[in-house]
């Protein structure tokens, strides 16, 4: 069994101030599953991470997703042509970009279980392999 990470979890886990953080570190301690990182949340983790502390924290909050922890999954290019098409059937939604490539690569995986705490556009998608996502923790 395998779950998508997003970008928020990340920062909850990093970020001892994060609101989310004792969910983040419950979730990631209990998890005995495969934690995928779409290759797209990194720029946006690390940008973030720099942003809400400083350089060298982003560092080493990069280091930790390069850890036998968690798989970093790249877009494929078809991949990318499902993300047009998400892109084109929500454009009303405006989705994130970073979560149009989890829905991407959930479809490819067959993969229904994303950790994050950024629910909105997740809740509007209609995956084309299962009923709904299951949002964690």
């Amino acid at each position: 069994m395998a779950a998508l990470i997003d970008t928020n979890l990340l920062l909850a886990l990093v970020f001892p101030d994060d609101i989310h953080h004792q969910a983040a570190l419950a979730a990631m301690r209990d998890s005995k599953i495969k934690r995928i990182i779409p290759a797209p949340v990194l720029p946006e983790f690390f940008y973030m991470a720099a942003t809400r502390m400083d350089y060298d924290a982003a560092i080493r909050a990069f280091q930790l997703t390069r850890s036998n922890m968690f798989y970093i999954e790249n877009l494929t290019a078809d991949d990318m042509t499902r993300m047009d098409a998400i892109m084109v059937d929500y454009a009303d939604n405006q989705f994130d970009f970073v979560d149009v490539a989890l829905m991407a690569i959930a479809e490819r995986h067959d993969i229904c279980e994303i950790y994050t705490f950024d629910h909105r556009d997740f809740m509007v998608y209609r995956p084309s392999h299962c009923d709904f996502f299951e949002l964690l923790p």
